[in-house]
């Protein structure tokens, strides 16, 4: 009976590793769970570098034709948050996005890549910047894997359309949270 149990157990190890899935994962090699002064914002009263932070993914999913980035802050004191960076129509074959490729003037975004508006009414990454004694902030980055190469929109899309449309064409989505307080 022990012996029955244990080569069992040994079938269901093996075959849960064979068939296991790889998920679809974000990370970042110059971010940790708290952002740095590197990355706040210029301007509003913060007087950081404005530099968003190297992303990476791995293991997106069958069927994606394209990405897209967002870095939202649900702790704005604004009842609907803050949109701090919205990018798409990433191509498929890219799985990362370089320190301070937020900057549209640098052009480090993979060709193609659209950088819309965000709550500070502005293209590009826009780093935190949470009001003094406000407390800690919580920036959610997200990566999508889309059905669609294009989402139809240009950069003067605004965050709500922009995430309308990523909803109606998200296969998957992976994500990691960095906090700020000032």
């Amino acid at each position: 009976m022990q012996k029955s149990i244990l080569f069992l157990s040994a079938v269901l190890l093996f075959t849960g590793t064979l068939f296991a899935q790889k998920t679809f994962t974000l990370s970042s090699k110059d971010m940790g769970g708290s952002f740095t002064i590197q990355n706040e914002f210029n301007g509003f009263g913060c007087n950081g570098n404005n530099a968003s932070p190297q992303l990476s993914w791995a293991n997106a999913p069958e069927g994606t034709k394209s990405f897209a980035i967002t870095c939202y802050d649900p702790d704005a004191p604004t009842g609907a948050g803050w949109w701090h960076w919205v990018a798409f129509n990433i191509p498929s074959n890219s799985n990362e996005i370089v320190s301070k490729a937020g900057n549209p003037a640098l052009n480090l975004m993979p060709a193609g890549t659209i950088q819309s508006t965000t709550s500070f009414g502005a293209t590009g990454f826009g780093g935190p910047c949470p009001p003094v004694g406000h407390g800690i902030h919580t920036y959610i980055f997200t990566v999508y894997a889309l059905k669609t190469d294009n989402l139809g929109l240009d950069a003067t899309a605004n965050p709500e359309l922009v995430g309308y449309n990523l909803w109606a064409n998200t296969i998957a989505k992976a994500t990691i949270v960095a906090h700020y307080k000032r």
